[in-house]
Formats: structure tokens, C-alpha cells, sequence
């Protein structure tokens, strides 16, 4: 098998020509795939790929997959990550059937521990992890083998039997596979099958005084469900050999196979728990729903989409080899789909004040304008126009260059399905700063059109003061300023954390923003793409997140040096 692509199917799938050929060959006559997260910790970005690696893989060829808490250590597990990742996975669009957990074969994983026991392939050791842990050696020293390695089976059962029933305290003993010291593996150095907790389980209480390590739990779960392909990213591949050696020792027919992709890793992003955890509890970040977080909860609170984000899943393909995704490529992603199902409409973020003088005082006009100029499927929706009006600052200049198309003084400009106006007048305050902008309107150009043909090659958007919508806006960018946060060993990521990765000002918008409900994505025209926040968005108290610039703002200012 090979990484290439297929011209028919798009970016390399090594694991889909596997499965292909899996089943035409008869080596396999179905696909059983399974998504095994830890309930401690919510999912980020990086887990959406090993879902829809393996969710999308079942649906390819007619299989399933399961979903499968690997809920095997319970001082770190709580019921309320259970949640959050079904809801990420559905929000995904990916369903299941019954929800399973590793805690469900507990007792099954005993009955193979003691099987194992009695076979001689298995002891337990009294001597301290650390004594363990020394003794295993590494891939330079070799292992020295425990003084309890030659225990009697009838001790070792008498001894197992304690710890399972909590007469044993933690870290006075485990169980542990004996395979070979001297290995070069060192996984296979007489790993840990079972430690002592006697902390009570989310799911089993204080049925359970110990727990199995993840290398025997992994396995055998599969087996249990007839997993046929086994998928897990390529930290995972050192793994692999105690993996089949388990299933081979509890001589187990057709065993499962375990298979290794490249985990993804996109710049500016970081993925690890430790450091997650850390933005969080040191309140780098506003909690794991941060917009600026890397987790799907983020993400969704954020606008993101999951069919952007399965779409990006897609387009990174699935390989062996390690590599770092630019994430433009995520950004593009979410554009596009954007792109395609966003109402656009007008909000200015950073105001100046428009007084038309011409205009009458207690005049009104409203125009129908278009939700999507490029789909009528989104209709419309009315706008009000009236004597005073705001703009974006930086749409005006007090002295315009050649190429400046928008608002100086003496200069036309089309107001977006409104008018014509021209910049007479430019009013500072004590600072120099512009507050307002007096201007005259054609009112024969009302609708945007110019009356005689005249060529105005500046359009802005624009809001009338009167009705116009107070809203909080947040403006979210890269949380970090360098393309690998962690790559630097004598320094902490922290450092290279964003101080504009969270902007808020009050934007103001055009009345229809204003009966939005939590959650609605909308394309503020020539701003950007937001949503109303689901957390704290009300109709007394607006509250939208910027989702992404319209264009990507960090290759312009890397362009410019």
C-alpha cells in the first residue's frame, strides 16, 4: 500500500485501500471501526480527524462505528466530558448506536488477567513504580528483571485477588506481563496490566480497586466489539507490538488489527491536554468554549461549521508520514462553507459619524436588499436610510492617494444599495481627530444608481445612526503569534500567546442583526463572518464572535514584512 493520491477519490487514504482490499480479498466480511476517547478532557481538532477518519471510514463500505469511552482511570474521568463528546460527535454529524465503555468489559478483562496468571505469562510485582519504572531500562540500557518475576501462580493469584479486592494499598503492588526484558521493544519490557486506585468510578462506584492500563484495555475492547480495523494516530505505533501480543496470548480468533495514520498537527494550534489545561486553569483563555480554543466546543461557539471542518478532515488526507498542516488550508475551509450558506448583511465595527446635509431631517427611506446578491433564495430584507448615518473609520481619509476609492474630502462614493454621497467637510476634535463627516446625497441616485452614467468606484456599507443596533462584538484571531507555540524547549508557549487574539468593541449594526437568535451566522459585508454567541447572546444585549476575517488579514501582514 502507498500514500497517493487517487484521482477518482481525492487526497490519499492508505486505511481506505487497506479496507478496500481487506474485503476483496476476503480477509474481512465487514468493517467495524471505533472512536475510543478518554472522558477527561474535551475534543479538539485533532480528535475530528481520527473521527472522521473512522466514523467516515464505516460509512464508506456499510459498516459501523462504535463510539467507546476508554474509561479506565477514574481520578481523572467525570460524567460531564462523557457529554461534551457525544454532543462534539453529533455536532459533527456522526451517529452511533449503543455507547459503549471499556469499563463495561471489566470484569471480562479480569477473567483474561487471571487466564494469563495461571498460564505463567503474567505476575505481580510488590516493588515501587519507581523501582519499575528504572528497571525497565530503555532503548539504550537494558531491562533488569523484578525479584517477584518468579512467582509462584498460586501466589500471584492469592496476591491478584487482594488487589481486586482493595486489601492492597495503592502502589504497593501491579499486575504485570511477562514477556521479555531484554527486548528491544520496550513496551514489551513487562508492561503494567493493572494499578490499585481506590477511587470511585463514574460508572462502576467502588465495585473496582483496580484498574487496567491502557495497552491491556485497548485490545481486548476491540476484540469484545469485532473490531476489524483498529485506526489510532502514529503515537500509537510503538504500541502495536504488545497490542498483538495480547490478543495472542488470550488466544483470541480473527484479532483485530491495529493501523497508524498521521495525527494532525496544523501551525498556530496546539493540541496538547497538559497545555490546554493549562490556558484554562491559569485563565490564559475564558474556559474550554473559548473561541480562541482549539476544541470543537470552542470551535462551534466560534461559527464554525462541521461540514468546513469535516471538509478539512478531507482535504488533509490520511498518511503515514507526520507532517504540519498550514492552517490556512482549516481557514479556507470554513470561507468557503461560509461562503455558501451566510445571509450578508451590514454592520460598521469602528464608526464615524455621516451627517447628509442635504437630506431632510425627519426623513426615512427603506430599501429592500438583497440577504445574498448571488442567491435570491435568501430574500430580503429592509433597510432604513435617513440624515445620519455611520461608516467604518478607516473608509475615510483626510488625504486621498491616487488609488484611494472610498470618502475624502471632495470625493463621490456610493453608499451600498442606498445613494451617491460626496465628502464636504471633515470635523476634528481637540486631538485631530475626525468625529463627523459632513456630505450632500443625489437623491437622483437613490437605490445606489448613478444617475447620469457617472463612474464611482467606491462602495462602502454603512448604518443609519437612528436605528442602528448596539452590539458587543468580539473580534477573535490566532491565539498564538509564532507557527509552533511548543517548538521552543527554553521557552514557555505562553509567551507566544496573542495579546489581540480577543478584541471587543461595540459595533453598530443594521436593525435586521438585531433579531437574531444564539448561534445564527452572518456575513457582515466587507468585515468578516460572525455569529451570534451562544452563551451570551440576547436580544437586549447583542452579542456576536468574529468567525474569520474575509480574507486572510495574517498574509497580508506578512506580506508587507
Amino acid at each position: 500500500m502507498n500514500d497517493t493520491t487517487r484521482e477518482d477519490e481525492g487526497p490519499g487514504n492508505f486505511i481506505r485501500d487497506i479496507v478496500e482490499a481487506d474485503l476483496r480479498e476476503g480477509r474481512r466480511a465487514s468493517v467495524v471501526t471505533r472512536f475510543p476517547p478518554e472522558p477527561n478532557g474535551y475534543l479538539h481538532i485533532g480528535h475530528a480527524k481520527a473521527i472522521w477518519v473512522n466514523f467516515s471510514l464505516a460509512e464508506m463500505f456499510g459498516g459501523r462505528c462504535n463510539l467507546r469511552f476508554d474509561d479506565t482511570n477514574p481520578v481523572a474521568e467525570d460524567e460531564e466530558y462523557v457529554h461534551g463528546i457525544e454532543r462534539d460527535i453529533r455536532w459533527l454529524g456522526f451517529e452511533w448506536g449503543e455507547t459503549l465503555y471499556a469499563s463495561d468489559y471489566f470484569e471480562q478483562l479480569y477473567t483474561w488477567a487471571v487466564q494469563l496468571v495461571k498460564a505463567g505469562k503474567a505476575y505481580v510485582d510488590t516493588q515501587s513504580l519507581e523501582a519499575i519504572r528504572e528497571g525497565r531500562g530503555n532503548f539504550h540500557r537494558p531491562g533488569v528483571e523484578s525479584p517477584d518475576r518468579d512467582r509462584s501462580v498460586e501466589e500471584n493469584l492469592a496476591l491478584f485477588e487482594k488487589m481486586r479486592a482493595g486489601e492492597l494499598e495503592e502502589g504497593s503492588a501491579v499486575l504485570r506481563a511477562k514477556i521479555d526484558m531484554q527486548s528491544t521493544d520496550v513496551k514489551l519490557r513487562d508492561p503494567l496490566m493493572y494499578r490499585i486506585l481506590k477511587t470511585p468510578h463514574h460508572r462502576t462506584g467502588d465495585a473496582w480497586h483496580i484498574y487496567p492500563m491502557y495497552d491491556w484495555a485497548h485490545g481486548q475492547s476491540d476484540a469484545i466489539e469485532g473490531i476489524t480495523h483498529s485506526c489510532c494516530s502514529l503515537e500509537f505505533v510503538n504500541h502495536h507490538g504488545l497490542y498483538d501480543w495480547f490478543l495472542e496470548a488470550i488466544g483470541l480468533e480473527g484479532p483485530p488489527q491495529q493501523y497508524e495514520f498521521a495525527r494532525l498537527a496544523i501551525d498556530y494550534t496546539i493540541t496538547s491536554k497538559r497545555a490546554l489545561l493549562q490556558l484554562v486553569n491559569e485563565r490564559h483563555v475564558d474556559g474550554w468554549d473559548d473561541p480562541r480554543m482549539p476544541t470543537l466546543t470552542g470551535m462551534r461557539r466560534r461559527g464554525y461549521t462541521p461540514e468546513a471542518i469535516r471538509a478539512f478532515c478531507e482535504r488533509t488526507g490520511v498518511s503515514r508520514r507526520p507532517g504540519v498542516v498550514d492552517v490556512g488550508m482549516l481557514e479556507h475551509a470554513i470561507r468557503e462553507d461560509l461562503n455558501e450558506r451566510s445571509p450578508r448583511l451590514m454592520g460598521v465595527l469602528d464608526p464615524i459619524r455621516v451627517v447628509i446635509e442635504n437630506y431632510p431631517e425627519d426623513q426615512v427611506d427603506w430599501f429592500d436588499c438583497p440577504l445574498n446578491p448571488t442567491d435570491d433564495s435568501f430574500g430580503t430584507r429592509r433597510v432604513p436610510f435617513s440624515r445620519e448615518l455611520f461608516i467604518e473609520r478607516e473608509d475615510f481619509a483626510k488625504q486621498a492617494h491616487k488609488k484611494w476609492f472610498r470618502l475624502a474630502p471632495g470625493a463621490e462614493v456610493r453608499l451600498r444599495y442606498a445613494a451617491l454621497i460626496t465628502c464636504n467637510e471633515a470635523i476634528e476634535d481637540e486631538h485631530g481627530e475626525v468625529v463627523e463627516l459632513r456630505c450632500t446625497w443625489d437623491p437622483a441616485s437613490k437605490g445606489g444608481k448613478s444617475p447620469d452614467g457617472r463612474k464611482v468606484k467606491g462602495t462602502l456599507h454603512w448604518v443609519s445612526a437612528a436605528h442602528a443596533v448596539d452590539a458587543e462584538v468580539r473580534l477573535f484571531d490566532r491565539l498564538f503569534t509564532v507557527e509552533n507555540p511548543m517548538g521552543d524547549e527554553s521557552k514557555s508557549f505562553l509567551e507566544f500567546i496573542n495579546p489581540d487574539s480577543k478584541k471587543i468593541v461595540t459595533g453598530k449594526l443594521e436593525p435586521a442583526l438585531g433579531e437574531l437568535e444564539p448561534g445564527t451566522r452572518v456575513q457582515l459585508e466587507r468585515v468578516g463572518y460572525f455569529v451570534t454567541d451562544s452563551a451570551d447572546h440576547t436580544a437586549e444585549r447583542p452579542v456576536f464572535n468574529r468567525t474569520i476575517t474575509l480574507k486572510d488579514t495574517w498574509a497580508k501582514i506578512a506580506a508587507r514584512g
